[in-house]
């Protein structure tokens, strides 16, 4: 089977294990976005920690699951969102105000809707959590 999508398989995985009640999961294949993306949920306390595994064979990631998570996904398209447009996505992806997160890359790297408003800057959606 071909792998179109390793973010939106890792995520899925993630949200898969958190549903059935388990406290780690592992995550193959890996990439800097994975581990970007990982970082930014676990500085939001979705995880509670990750580490990569090398297994000689491209290596993977166990991820510690918190319980956090009720529903996390990539976004394709990846939309281009500029300052003004993310509460356009704020309302289309996450269910309250100032619930959840919106993960960008943006010119200053990977970081949450919340920092790239403060930072006044815009970039594409990668992935959401809440």
């Amino acid at each position: 089977m071909v792998l179109n999508d390793p973010l939106a398989n890792a995520l899925s995985a993630m949200l898969n294990n958190e549903k059935i009640g388990r406290t780690e999961c592992s995550i193959k294949p890996i990439s800097m976005i994975i581990k970007e993306v990982l970082r930014i949920m676990k500085e939001n306390e979705y995880i509670s920690d990750f580490k990569e595994i090398a297994d000689g064979r491209g290596n993977m990631i166990k991820a510690a699951l918190s319980g956090m998570i009720n529903k996390c996904g990539a976004i394709k398209p990846r939309y281009p969102v500029s300052l003004a447009s993310f509460e356009k996505f704020e309302k289309r992806y996450l269910p309250a105000k100032d619930v959840g997160i919106l993960i960008v890359s943006t010119p200053l790297g990977i970081i949450t809707h919340i920092e790239a408003k403060a930072k006044k800057t815009g970039g594409r959606l990668i992935a959401y959590c809440y």
